[in-house]
């Protein structure tokens, strides 16, 4: 972060014409470069002085980093390029921002993870509403809390949305991020584009879809217990959805069990499920309920079973990622390892990739924020990593997330969580081959049917 912003500031040192907006330039509709010393429009002074700034810049942020997400100074570059899309979308002045919620309903309860309790019936998203005087609305969850963007959201009002939106960036200014997700809807519906075709890519990438909503409902209700048959119907219900990937939730020993008799249920449920869906992924998720040598028990008592991936069987550390991937190696089990959901540590899981001790980033998509996430992409890629990022509790992440996969793609598969709502129309997403594919409609192409 620091290396970026000297950077940043040397360049304008340098180059004063660079005027930022709040991290942006002045630019009229035309994207001409806009001397407000003389009051005139110069094309032919941008074009030439823009190259020897993006030289500049270029050096001076060669070695810093996206990683936190928090890092807007290396996007200079991309403002620079702005284009016809964002013309358009200077057009539009935000006149109304509005608050409320949806329900989304779960086809059944989900119990019990690790370190949790029930979690319910489904939640009720807190969501804003943005419209332009010309007549445009985006909509999405918030990111972060309701109070936090109502002491903002005057802030917006009468800008354009090109001051708070690029195309190619996302949303400009971190004080904005609240809205991150609803501009993106926003600026989709203005240019009547949908947002993976925003991130660059008109036919969307498609990939996996996992159901990530098998807890620990064998354990339920808690004076009967359902037994291993439960979770096998639940596994039934959601391969008819047109899941073809199970994330099963692990760890009943941590909390819920005397751990040697959770360790043999969590065995059972594997084994059982890996046998009843011989032609679907089983993904295995920890919540970080085993220390590293408990962990490699649960997979010796599995050996049989070839696992999509593990998610956070252990909170993470160099040395426990460390002792796995040699296990994983020496026995020859081929899976990948995912981690970053619970109090990511961007430094620690920095170097857990870049020592290859873990394969894919799994940051949750509003907890980051999607700008953010479009920053990120890239380096995961220079690390040869993948992405799938944390979508529970609500199905309108998983449908964010597949239009950032969609866009960018890099994403190895997407938490799904079924839900209905009333609120909202769901329909335009649907599974194909246990792919989950978006809808070519403007935005994320979600209507929102409650009035605000």
């Amino acid at each position: 972060m620091q290396i970026i912003k000297i950077a940043v500031i040397c360049c304008i040192t340098k180059f004063p014409w660079l005027t930022l907006w709040p991290n942006g330039i002045d630019c009229d509709k035309n994207n001409l470069y806009f001397d407000k010393g003389s009051g005139k429009t110069n094309k032919n002074k941008l074009s030439m002085k823009r190259k020897a700034f993006l030289q500049t810049l270029n050096l001076g942020i060669i070695s810093a980093t996206l990683y936190s997400g928090r890092s807007y100074g290396i996007f200079l570059k991309d403002l620079l390029d702005r284009n016809n899309d964002d013309n358009e979308l200077s057009y539009h002045r935000i006149q109304d921002i509005r608050f409320s919620t949806v329900q989304l309903k779960y086809p059944r309860l989900v119990g019990k993870n690790a370190r949790l309790n029930l979690h319910g019936y489904g939640p009720e998203v807190t969501i804003c509403s943005i419209r332009t005087d010309k007549g445009a609305m985006g909509w999405a969850s918030l990111r972060g809390s309701r109070q936090e963007a109502e002491q903002i959201a005057s802030r917006l009002i009468g800008k354009k949305v090109s001051e708070l939106f690029a195309s190619q960036v996302g949303t400009i200014n971190d004080n904005h991020i609240a809205f991150d997700i609803a501009l993106h809807d926003l600026a989709g519906v203005i240019l009547q584009k949908p947002v993976y075709e925003l991130l660059g890519n008109k036919n969307p990438f498609t990939t996996d879809y996992y159901s990530g909503m098998i807890y620990f409902d064998d354990l339920e209700p808690s004076d009967k217990p359902a037994g291993i048959d439960r979770i096998l119907e639940e596994c039934h219900y959601d391969y008819n959805v047109g899941y073809r990937q199970f994330k099963l939730k692990i760890g009943r020993g941590h909390k819920w069990m005397p751990f040697q008799q959770g360790l043999k249920r969590d065995i059972e449920v594997t084994k059982a499920v890996a046998a009843a869906f011989p032609d679907c992924g089983i993904l295995v998720d920890g919540n970080n309920g085993f220390t590293i040598d408990q962990f490699i028990d649960y997979l010796k008592g599995i050996s049989s079973v070839n696992l999509f991936w593990i998610e956070e069987p252990f909170h993470e550390t160099v040395a426990d990622y460390q002792k796995l991937k040699n296990y994983i190696q020496t026995e020859g089990i081929n899976t990948l390892l995912a981690d970053g959901e619970a109090d990511p540590n961007p430094a620690l899981l920095k170097e857990l990739f870049t020592k290859k001790l873990l394969d894919v980033h799994l940051t949750d998509i509003e907890g980051l924020g999607f700008t953010n996430w479009r920053r990120l992409m890239p380096e995961l890629k220079n690390l040869g990593a993948q992405a799938s990022p944390h979508a529970w509790g609500s199905l309108l992440k998983s449908y964010y997330t597949a239009h950032l996969a969609g866009g960018l793609g890099n994403t190895v598969t997407i938490e799904g969580i079924t839900s209905t709502s009333e609120d909202v129309d769901l329909s335009g997403y649907s599974i194909k081959a246990g792919k989950l594919i978006p809808p070519s409609s403007p935005g994320f192409g979600m209507t929102l049917l409650k009035k605000i």
